[in-house]
């Protein structure tokens, strides 16, 4: 089964080119400074450490970001700085990643709801009632359940290769979605190729435009985090929970239609697990946003932070900072 999961995830994907209904400018370079203290925090909610990183002012706009499988805040190491000479931004650890407590996934619920409902509770304890986000991969479903939950407090949606429209889910989830269906223990265990080194590597360096700029300390990170005991039945479970995430689409699109937040849509053409597909009908829901399709793959800010943090900036200095 583990080769037919690497397989799956070495598909190819048809990819459609779009028009772009916001230009990002030629040769765009990183013009913000990048010496913003970003301070190591946890807080406890439930009884449970959820670790985050914070920098910029304390009186900013609140950015919060979201991060994906199967890193963590870590993911935003380079991103952070670059935002916060103007905005407080939040990067927390979802609770058995990063360097947030793993409790036993028999006795803690590790889902999608869950996961919104602790997220949402550190904002109040942390004082940040309203925020951008940025969502990517798992963060999506975290975030636009936060979205259901405080419409009013979302006031822009950076969107990454983060889902919300079943074209976006195609090969790479067919071992999961029969795991969904039938929800047997070899289904489970057939997934366990989708925590193992080959695939985390995979998921870094697949579909980049230059692997020099993709530094294998992502990997090694991740790969230990995911290798503590324990953590792979964690990662099963969520992979059998984000079933509950689909129904919850139409949701999602309507928060967009009625809401009509500002949104940036930045996206790794590149990408089998969230794939080019997923990022079109967006614009069905929210026709105004900025969209642009990168040439790189699911973790695109280890490959295109130079063009990404310049559209990012620009977008919430419109969006957001003048508000």
């Amino acid at each position: 089964m583990k080769q037919l999961v690497i397989s799956l995830v070495l598909a190819s994907v048809s990819l459609a080119p779009v028009p772009q209904a916001y230009a990002a400018p030629e040769n765009a370079a990183i013009t913000r400074s990048a010496t913003a203290t970003v301070f190591y925090r946890s807080a406890t909610i439930d009884g449970v450490k959820v670790f985050y990183r914070e920098a910029g002012p304390a009186n900013g706009p609140v950015v919060l970001l979201l991060h994906g499988f199967p890193t963590s805040s870590h993911m935003f190491r380079n991103l952070i700085p670059l935002l916060a000479d103007r905005y407080r931004v939040i990067a927390p650890d979802y609770p058995g990643f990063g360097q947030s407590d793993a409790p036993d996934h028999a006795s803690f619920a590790y889902t999608f709801g869950h996961y919104a409902d602790m997220i949402d509770a550190l904002m109040d304890q942390i004082g940040a009632e309203r925020y951008a986000m940025y969502v990517m991969d798992y963060g999506a479903p975290v975030g636009y359940r936060l979205a259901l939950k405080q419409p009013e407090r979302v006031t822009a949606l950076i969107i990454q290769n983060g889902n919300a429209y079943d074209e976006g889910l195609r090969d790479f989830w067919d071992p999961i979605k029969a795991y969904w269906n039938e929800g047997t223990a070899e289904r489970r265990e057939a997934l366990s190729g989708l925590v193992t080194l080959d695939t985390t590597k995979f998921q870094y360096t697949d579909g980049m435009s230059d692997l020099s700029r993709i530094s294998p300390d992502n990997w090694v990170h991740d790969q230990a985090l995911l290798d503590r005991p324990g953590n792979k039945g964690i990662q099963l479970d969520l992979f059998y929970d984000y079933r509950t995430n689909v129904p919850l689409y139409p949701e999602f699109q309507r928060f967009f239609r009625e809401h009509r937040p500002p949104a940036l849509i930045v996206w790794g053409k590149n990408d089998k697990i969230f794939p080019e597909e997923g990022a079109h009908p967006y614009l069905r829901d929210l026709p105004n946003a900025e969209f642009h399709i990168l040439d790189t793959g699911h973790f695109a800010l280890e490959d295109k932070l130079d063009e990404m943090a310049p559209l990012i900036n620009d977008f919430l200095d419109r969006e957001v900072a003048r508000r």
